[in-house]
């Protein structure tokens, strides 16, 4: 990937681009990627790291949104099964089929819930029952259509789903199974798709950590947070792709603007192999006693819990609060009333803010989750065009991203060049179809790396095959696994410290792999990671224990980590 030295070098040299995006979550870097295979010059810059903010809490599903369907949002719904089905294709390695498990406790219940709505006549959804979910389970299999790449669903009955399930709740009427997608890494599909635009061309310049300060007439001021330096480009467009953080971005450049209306989402991680077991590897998603819904989802090893819908204006202010995660312990209850959870087997916390358009409906699940463009035109005072993108999901990200390139692409009187409908992404690209590819490929990257197959296996579930290019570098000198997380090796957090704009150690734990949300987050660890990358970084040892401070506190504040006494004193 890009080294940051030289990007700030090349802005200094020649400030112009074609298009700034601010912001780099999963629709900006989508947005970006797209950009530069058009041929564009293109600068992305975060405050934060890459896929830090709204596109880290996600759920890390890939669904049409079986729910949206009572609000009326076909098109949304047929699009997000559409672009599930693509990503399935272009980033198995990243997209996994998921069988989705609906408990339902009532047969007649929100029959009327959509014409209530509409009518404007219900605020407070009602339970569904069996005969409506049947109806949108219906209706979502037609609308997948001829991309159909996964089992249709199928309904059970009382008997059979306890059978399948034996510790869910013997209140159930039936149950029913549906397919959606799985995201174990999302942040790491971002990187896929930054080194993608960087591998593309060498007009694609990346910066994280660096804020948007102004912006006059024809240029844009931006601060490099690590050095504190202010860097001045000049684009000919502006992609605002802060997510929640849209309008302050626009404030900062001289426009108020009140766009977004965002609701915080938190989740859990827990450590229960009772419900990890109960779950039967699959995503069991139902309603809480007050009409919300709810996901238990196996997570490689741990259970995640999930999800709140709270309304908030400051998304930095973003974590689980002790309310949110006593209700969602408890809702849990609901599905499996004799599985034990409680607050000591959390090992992670998080929360996000969806970047929904502002709204003033009382319910906050009523808000639209589509995606629009809203535009700021160019001005005497402003002569570039500003773009936010509101809304949106994981899901639809590249359809989201194309509409996005689409308009600047119009803005410019370009014609686009390269259609992503079927790029693969990042390590998807080769990744083995089948399981007899799969272990021909692992065998080839054995003999060439005389690394053990299992280890190979899991860098290739990691990584897909960009798995090759670290398997080489473990390779190449004394490798060995790491002291408080074994299943990474030493020269495997290196090889990711010099290849993907690691500027902090949290940057590894909690987006570069999924350490952190796995309860592998232990000062000892942290001092571990951060003596390994501190050669790379240049960090002497007051630099370093700075840097390890600092992780010590984001894991407390931002994620609820007990910190050991001795820790937190020094922290």
């Amino acid at each position: 990937m890009f080294k940051r030295e030289q990007v700030i070098s090349q802005l200094k040299q020649t400030p112009e681009v074609d298009v700034l995006i601010i912001g780099a979550g999963v629709n900006g870097i989508g947005t970006f990627r797209d950009l530069v295979l058009q041929g564009l010059s293109v600068l992305i810059v975060d405050k934060s790291d890459f896929s830090s903010g709204a596109s880290a809490a996600s759920s890390h599903m890939l669904h049409g949104g079986i729910r949206y369907l009572e609000n009326g949002e076909f098109r949304l719904v047929r699009e997000a099964l559409h672009e599930r089905n693509l990503l399935l294709k272009n980033a198995p390695h990243y997209a996994k089929p998921l069988p989705t498990t609906i408990p339902m406790f009532k047969w007649f219940s929100g029959l009327f819930n959509a014409p209530f709505k509409f009518l404007g006549l219900l605020e407070k959804p009602q339970e569904r029952g069996a005969i409506v979910i049947k109806l949108g389970l219906i209706m979502y299999d037609k609308f997948t259509g001829p991309q159909q790449s996964m089992p249709f669903h199928r309904f059970l009955n009382r008997t059979a789903a306890l059978k399948n399930y034996p510790k869910m709740n013997p209140k159930i009427v039936s149950a029913a199974t549906y397919y959606d997608g799985f995201m174990p890494y999302p942040e790491r599909l971002c990187l896929d798709m930054l080194n993608d635009a960087h591998a593309a061309s060498d007009k694609a310049w990346a910066l994280n950590y660096a804020s948007v300060e102004g912006a006059d007439a024809d240029s844009v001021t931006i601060r490099d947070l690590l050095t504190n330096e202010e860097i001045t480009v000049k684009p000919k467009v502006v992609v605002n792709a802060a997510g929640p953080w849209i309008d302050f971005v626009n404030r900062a450049m001289g426009h108020e603007t009140k766009f977004i209306g965002g609701t915080k989402g938190s989740h859990l991680i827990l450590d229960n192999p009772e419900l990890l077991e109960a779950a039967a590897n699959s995503e069991i998603f139902f309603e809480s006693d007050d009409g919300r819904i709810l996901l238990i989802l196996p997570y490689l090893g741990k259970v995640m819990l999930g999800t709140t819908d709270i309304r908030i204006d400051d998304p930095d202010q973003a974590v689980c609060e002790p309310a949110e995660e006593e209700y969602i312990l408890s809702q849990v209850r609901r599905v499996f009333p004799t599985i034990h959870v409680d607050s000591s087997q959390i090992v992670f916390r998080f929360s996000g803010v969806r970047p929904l358009p502002t709204s003033k409906d009382k319910r906050t699940g009523a808000i639209s989750r589509d995606h629009s463009i809203q535009s700021i035109e160019p001005s005497a005072a402003f002569h570039f065009p500003i773009h936010s993108l509101i809304g949106g999901k994981w899901t639809t990200f590249r359809a989201f991203s194309e509409q996005a390139t689409d308009r600047v692409l119009k803005d410019l009187k370009q014609a686009r060049k390269v259609d992503t409908a079927g790029l693969p992404i990042g390590g998807g690209k080769g990744f083995p179809k089948d399981e007899k590819e799969r272990q021909d490929w692992l065998e080839r990257l054995r003999k060439e790396t005389e690394l053990e197959l299992a280890h190979l296996s899991a860098l290739l579930d990691r990584y897909g095959t960009y798995a090759e290019a670290v398997a080489r570098f473990m390779s190449e000198g004394n490798d060995q696994p790491l002291t408080h997380a074994p299943h990474y090796t030493q020269r495997e957090i290196v090889f990711i410290a010099q290849h993907e704009a690691v500027c902090h150690i949290d940057d590894i734990l909690l987006r570069r792999s999924a350490l952190a949300m796995l309860g592998f987050h232990s000062p000892a660890l942290v001092r571990e990671i951060g003596a390994l990358i501190a050669p790379v970084l240049g960090w002497d040892e007051a630099r370093l224990e700075q840097e390890i401070q600092h992780t010590l506190s984001v894991l407390a504040e931002k994620h609820g980590v007990s910190l050991p006494a001795e820790a937190a004193a020094s922290a």
